[in-house]
């Protein structure tokens, strides 16, 4: 099938192909934007259809480098926070996506309808919290220790998940979010003699890497300032008294309840969503269920279809 040529603020609409052609025909067309230095982004309409989706397409395109957008698998509100590792994934998604025509980038990104609804943290927190250390450059432990736990990530006696770190002498053990494997960093003095990989089942340590890029350990801000806006906010817009108020009074003492995800909103002045990160030249595509013997599936360029999060097909 012969692939439209797309303009921006236009929609296209193709019937849908039987069986894995639709992820061929979506990877033709992500290979054509990748040549123009476009990113391709696939709503689909539920995380299953995604995940065969980004198995497919690297079947037909290996050059792709496709990421997958998760959901965070809770519920609204709910009284636990989502796993670890999926707070991981979606920070490394996002901080790929935001990369654009760099190495580090992503070409194709797959986001669950559903998923790409919930509103997140602005760019510019992603881009603030994001830090790199190399080999012999200086670095003050106690700053870092300080920074580690400010981007929230955990002091713990050994690291095994995402989002931990542990500091014994002149090593600091951390698994970055984002990372799929952890870091040994060994400190001579104030200067980093070494980083390696290790085994956190093991605790052994592989091989070594030149640098270590940290991501922030949650999706919103803890510091100070973050959490009075929190409070703040709280009062403005709920109703009720915020001291019976059990998320409120730990956020006053600097705790992070579980299901404080659904309340991201309240640490930042403006939110944004997924296709913010995408940037005004990706291309934008509805993954339409088949509906009988015919499915459909959208197109339109241009990051912002609006259409989309406002319910239409």
């Amino acid at each position: 099938m012969d692939l439209p040529k797309l303009f921006v603020g236009k929609r296209y609409t193709l019937p849908r192909p039987v069986g894995s052609a639709d992820a061929l025909l979506l990877a033709q067309l992500a290979l054509r934007d990748k040549a123009q230095g476009k990113v391709t982004a696939i709503v689909t309409a539920d995380a299953p259809d995604a995940q065969r989706l980004i198995d497919e397409m690297a079947f037909f395109a290996p050059d792709l480098r496709c990421v997958l957008f998760p959901d965070w698998e809770t519920l609204p509100y709910d009284t636990f926070s989502p796993h670890q590792d999926l707070i991981s994934e979606r920070l490394a998604t996002l901080w790929r996506i935001s990369q654009h025509d760099r190495d580090t980038g992503a070409d194709v990104v797959l986001v669950p309808a559903t998923t790409a609804l919930y509103r997140l943290a602005p760019p510019s927190f992603l881009a603030g919290t994001t830090f790199h250390f190399k080999v012999k450059q200086r670095l003050n432990e106690a700053k870092l220790k300080a920074q580690l736990t400010l981007a929230g990530y955990s002091h713990v006696t050994q690291v095994v998940s995402p989002g931990e770190y542990a500091v014994r002498g002149g090593l600091i053990d951390l698994f970055p979010m984002g990372s799929p494997v952890p870091y040994r960093v060994d400190l001579f003095d104030d200067e980093i003699d070494s980083i390696r990989t290790f085994d956190p089942d093991s605790q052994r340590s592989l091989y070594p890497v030149p640098e270590v890029r940290l991501l922030p350990g949650r999706e919103f801000p803890m510091d100070d300032e973050a959490r009075a806006r929190f409070r703040h906010r709280w009062r403005e817009l709920l109703e009720g008294d915020p001291t019976r108020s059990r998320i409120y009074k730990d956020m006053g003492n600097g705790v992070a309840t579980a299901g404080i995800e659904y309340y991201l909103p309240l640490f930042f002045e403006a939110t944004a969503t997924v296709f913010d990160y995408l940037g005004e030249a990706a291309t934008v595509v509805l993954h339409v269920p088949g509906r009988g013997r015919h499915g459909g599936a959208a197109r339109r360029s241009g990051a912002g279809f609006c259409p989309l999060l406002a319910g239409h097909a």
